[in-house]
């Protein structure tokens, strides 16, 4: 493994006037091709912190949509992760990943599940799958990067048993449904929301005895709190924003379903998809900086975290057919627009510029280490042990 982790390359560049120029007032351009700079104290905190993106891509998204999309379709099972895609994902300042995607069949979980593990056997010194909370502690003391294995539906539960099949293959979190109804519940665009089947209920039984997470980001309002209700354990919303500020969108969670995330001990993860960050023009990071804030008045900051929900160069990078192709694939209730990312949030240096604005809106040192990750560690160990 030749790429330089985050931690040895600040380190290493923090006394390189060229590399790592100290400009005024404590203000440092963090690396030599971007004259964007961040303060000694986000780099510290972003540095000395577990970062944990609870939605956020490994796999190159460019050519995985191209592939899908582009003037002869083909089924792929993800591009390669190489030198230089891993070169990026170490300067992201994220030590820990949560990757998942959709998928339609248990074939093409399979698939998934396959192409993960993969990567941690084609890049053994580098890539940390992590199944436990102690790999979290691995991943930090080894320098290494870690990813957890999740699926954004449950459509691969086609029986109980399942559930055990594929926590043994390392899956740790998985959402109950996307945006359509499934066998377990109704998603976030589907027309009516009649909760939880009883299907549902036993699968919600069953991730809680096994120890995988439940998340319901793209559920329904009815099967959102469904689950809330049936689980034994914390449920996760890794990647939302609140309905409160931009309303009746889907896809954002009301404020019922953020206290109730809260009183099962689970952890509220914000976004920066533009549409779900703010209905109008202009949408910067600072008014998805008003989410954080917005969940931090409800409920605490130990209920809040990061769910990006994007790849580290952002959607909007992704090249025609495909960025078309992806905006086709939802209903007009996502409400897209010309862009997809937010504005300060759509590049590999996001956690910096996040940090930066918690920093500006009071939050103290202790509360960001919970926010990057602390708070969905936390939640985690208490749904993972089975």
């Amino acid at each position: 493994m030749t790429t330089e982790t985050r931690r040895r390359f600040l380190k290493k560049t923090a006394t390189a006037a060229i590399a790592f120029p100290m400009l005024n007032m404590g203000s440092y351009r963090l690396f030599a091709q971007s004259e964007k700079t961040y303060s000694a104290k986000a780099i510290d905190l972003v540095n000395s912190s577990l970062v944990i993106d609870m939605l956020s891509v490994v796999a190159p998204m460019g050519p995985m949509f191209l592939a899908a999309f582009g003037d002869e379709p083909k089924r792929v099972d993800g591009p390669a992760v190489d030198e230089d895609h891993l070169k990026k994902l170490f300067s992201m300042g994220i030590d820990v990943f949560h990757p998942a995607i959709g998928v339609g069949s248990k074939e093409e979980a399979y698939m998934i599940m396959s192409r993960y593990n993969g990567y941690a056997s084609d890049h053994p010194g580098a890539l940390v799958r992590v199944d436990s909370v102690e790999d979290f502690e691995r991943v930090q003391a080894k320098d290494t990067m870690g990813f957890i294995l999740g699926l954004q539906t449950a459509n691969h539960f086609e029986e109980l048993n399942d559930i055990d099949l594929f926590y043994n293959l390392g899956q740790r979190v998985c959402q109950l449904t996307y945006n359509s109804r499934n066998l377990i519940g109704t998603g976030a665009t589907d027309r009516s929301d009649g909760g939880l089947s009883n299907y549902g209920v036993q699968v919600v039984e069953r991730m809680n005895e096994v120890g995988m997470a439940v998340d319901v980001s793209h559920c329904g309002d009815r099967t959102t709190l469904d689950a809330f209700e049936m689980s034994k354990k914390p449920v996760l919303i890794t990647h939302t924003n609140c309905r409160a500020l931009v309303p009746g969108h889907p896809r954002c969670k009301t404020d019922e379903a953020i206290v109730a995330a809260a009183k099962s001990g689970g952890v509220v993860g914000i976004t920066g998809v533009r549409n779900f960050v703010r209905d109008k023009e202009p949408t910067t990071i600072e008014h998805m900086l008003d989410h954080y804030d917005h969940v931090a008045r409800l409920v605490g900051v130990d209920h809040l975290g990061v769910g990006s929900d994007m790849d580290p160069d952002g959607y909007d990078d992704i090249p025609e057919p495909a960025y078309s192709a992806l905006k086709s694939g939802y209903k007009s209730s996502y409400g897209f627009r010309d862009k997809l990312d937010t504005d300060g949030f759509d590049h590999p240096k996001r956690m910096y510029d996040l940090t930066e604005g918690l920093l500006r809106r009071g939050y103290s040192d202790d509360d960001i280490g919970k926010i990057l990750g602390g708070n969905f560690k936390r939640a985690l160990a208490d749904i993972w042990v089975a």
